[in-house]
């Protein structure tokens, strides 16, 4: 029943699109609107939910997660590797966090560029109008407490209209504030709370202020020329 299982997902990932989004909502129960687009991708989160205009490219892996939500005109780029835990696993992991939420999601028109990891064992939040950028970036929810030798993990927060440079990290209980920036090759640590800015760094640490007439700041439209 496994191997079939198996055998179905991959055939699906290989259909036209019109006729992938029937199966997935029919055989899985997502919600997935008539203009969002899934390319030749393996994505089987618990649940899907994609808005109007939203999409997904090819060759990116989203499994042993709870949910994702893509609300209007947000996307996901190609080659992006999105894990978690799913609260229905059968596993001994994050028994400590009853609340814990293993889900991803994007708010209206943010942008996840190519080749990022994407760990959701806890959630993952994306404002709208951000732009994770770049390439190699990692954005790991769990990590093992030392203290009480067992693995532990907490949210990953990015506000709107942000913009994350490549190749950074983002650990458990990190936050970016809205309107900020996080450098290339920064690693965001802890909740940064002061907006229109430019934090960078090993660990990131807040470096200037923003200019809030910035014209990628105040978009309407999350395409960037």
């Amino acid at each position: 029943m496994k191997l079939l299982r198996l055998l179905v997902r991959a055939v699906i990932c290989l259909l036209p699109w019109p006729l992938k989004r029937r199966l997935l909502v029919r055989c899985f129960g997502y919600r997935l609107s008539p203009t969002a687009r899934i390319g030749i991708a393996w994505i089987y989160p618990g649940h899907l939910e994609m808005q109007a205009d939203s999409s997904i490219d090819h060759f990116c892996v989203a499994i042993h997660l709870d949910r994702i939500q893509l609300d209007r005109d947000s996307h996901i780029g190609r080659g992006n590797w999105i894990t978690g835990l799913s609260t229905k696993a059968p596993s001994r992991h994050f028994r400590h966090l009853p609340q814990r939420s293993s889900q991803l999601h994007l708010g209206v028109s943010a942008w996840v560029a190519k080749n990022h990891h994407l760990d959701c064992s806890d959630s993952i939040t994306i404002g709208p109008f951000t732009t994770v950028a770049g390439y190699g970036s990692q954005f790991l929810t769990h990590s093992i407490d030392l203290k009480h030798n067992r693995q532990h993990c907490a949210p990953i927060h990015i506000g709107a209209y942000c913009f994350v440079g490549t190749r950074v990290v983002l650990l458990g209980g990190s936050a970016l504030p809205s309107h900020s920036v996080l450098g290339a090759c920064s690693l965001l640590n802890r909740q940064q709370v002061e907006p229109w800015s430019l934090y960078a760094g090993q660990p990131a640490v807040r470096r200037k202020a923003i200019d809030p007439e910035a014209a990628y700041f105040r978009r309407s439209d999350g395409f960037v020329e």
